[in-house]
């Protein structure tokens, strides 16, 4: 068995606060979505500024796109790039599990509030 690295050791510890946990896991899945746009316009021949000029749009908004850290993605922006690339965007949604009733209740609150 592999040994755990001293980040192995100090993710799972931190992975143990929730709400670490949960900006972790979003986190994970803006990286997924800038790397698989990257590799995309990478595999086509394309270059950001030319996918930029099919898309309508800036050098810069698609540098964005690729970027890990980058959580601004839109769905008709999403689409409007894939049909350059000629791949089309699949959203899933996962119930990861029931929320207490409390925690709907408090995101409701939040929400009305906003």
């Amino acid at each position: 068995m592999k040994q755990k690295t001293n980040f192995d050791v100090y993710l799972e510890e931190q992975l143990k606060d929730k709400e670490f946990a949960k900006r972790f896991r979003k986190a994970g899945e803006a990286w997924h979505v800038a790397v698989q746009l990257a590799r995309l316009r990478r595999k086509t021949g394309l270059s950001q500024k030319e996918l930029a000029k099919r898309v309508g749009t800036s050098q810069q908004q698609i540098s964005r796109l690729e970027s890990p850290s980058y959580e601004g993605h839109t769905l008709s922006m999403l689409r409007r790039v894939a049909e350059v690339l000629g791949a089309k965007v699949r959203v899933e949604i996962h119930k990861e599990k029931y929320p207490r009733r409390e925690e709907v209740d408090h995101e409701s609150s939040r929400e009305e509030m906003a």
